[in-house]
């Protein structure tokens, strides 16, 4: 993939994935806050060449990330993907019973912190 075919692939997948998320709540901004050549190539990276990929429908990729940063009880990088996994066509049903299905694995106290994080982003979508 060329310079130009990442770029574009980029700008896809972040609308896709982030549309509706708070700037302040986007981490290349706060990448951008102390190096704004390393936040370009990190997101080139990222999210042009590795959320792009289609191994995995983006559903998929959403929900799998999800389980994982409800098992590392990540609650700011669950907030985003959340709203990704929900930007992509994930149901509320079906992330909460990720969460749950977790639950079994990572304990509960990280389920329910990932769940008060699911409510939040809820309420911010219907508020909007």
């Amino acid at each position: 993939m060329d310079e130009k075919e990442i770029a574009r692939k980029t700008s896809e997948t972040a609308q896709l994935y982030f549309n509706g998320v708070k700037d302040e709540d986007k981490p290349y901004n706060l990448w951008r806050t102390f190096d704004k050549e390393l936040a370009k190539q990190m997101s080139l990276y990222i999210t042009g060449q590795f959320y792009s990929r289609e191994k995995i429908p983006h559903p998929t990729r959403q929900l799998v990330t999800i389980a994982a940063l409800t098992a590392l009880s990540k609650p700011d990088e669950l907030k985003l993907h959340i709203h990704a996994a929900l930007n992509v066509g994930c149901s509320r049903e079906e992330i909460a019973e990720v969460i749950f299905q977790t639950s079994i694995y990572a304990g509960v106290p990280a389920a329910n912190t990932a769940l008060k994080v699911l409510k939040d982003v809820l309420e911010e979508k219907s508020a909007m």
